[in-house]
């Protein structure tokens, strides 16, 4: 991952979800304005922006503003594609990989409904170890990826069988790694897991995930 400054103009991916560095995103895409900024991102193999939608909807409503009424978080995460394909004409599906984290200085809705922005790259994760009196989380992460790499091969494998929430490498020992993970796969508010993307201290984001998988029974 970079962290140098990202001083460029970016497209713009308003979502009713939380992308975080390193997670996984599958989209299908059938709006117009959006198959027309994803082909073009392809094309030139460079990223977009994926921002929490906060007002709105994801989807515009047919006769609704074009993004009057569309706010979203001023901090996101650059997407990257990884995986490509258009299985019908009006339809793309993409596979996507969360890297740096901006924070949006001015942003502008185009004419089509296309959101762009002037970004700032936000300083990725230090590597951190985990603390023993933590280590419960990445154990628990350990046996649920486990889990499901098992369900995914009885299902047909790699080519087949069902999609892993997130990709290799993994890394169980570091803090920010573990805690984003969980973070995605909690059910948490989207409000809640963007408060967690937007932290500094990858320690603290585990610490309070580890909270939050207390309260969701789940233990080391």
């Amino acid at each position: 991952m970079t962290t140098q400054p990202l001083l460029h103009t970016l497209p713009l991916f308003p979502l009713g979800t939380v992308l975080f560095p390193g997670g996984f995103l599958p989209l299908r895409i059938f709006e117009v304005r959006y198959l027309d900024m994803i082909g073009k991102c392809h094309k030139n193999g460079v990223p977009f922006g994926v921002v929490s939608v906060t007002q709105g909807t994801e989807v515009r409503q047919p006769g609704g503003p074009i993004g009057g009424a569309e706010s979203f978080s001023s901090v996101g995460t650059l997407a990257v594609i990884r995986e490509f394909e258009t299985p019908q004409p009006g339809l793309m599906q993409i596979e996507c990989v969360g890297t740096q984290r901006f924070r949006i200085t001015r942003s502008e809705l185009q004419k089509h409904g296309l959101w762009t922005a002037d970004v700032e790259a936000l300083p990725d994760d230090m590597a951190l170890a985990i603390p023993e009196d933590l280590k419960h989380a990445a154990d628990a992460l350990r046996r649920l990826v486990e889990t499901l790499e098992a369900r995914r091969q009885a299902e047909g494998g790699d080519e087949d069988g069902m999609q892993l929430p997130f990709t290799k490498p993994y890394r169980y020992n570091d803090c920010g790694w573990v805690s984003n993970r969980w973070s995605e796969l909690l059910p948490l508010e989207p409000a809640l897991k963007q408060r967690l993307m937007e932290l500094d201290s990858p320690l603290m984001r585990l610490e309070l995930v580890s909270d939050l998988l207390g309260r969701n029974g789940i233990t080391g």
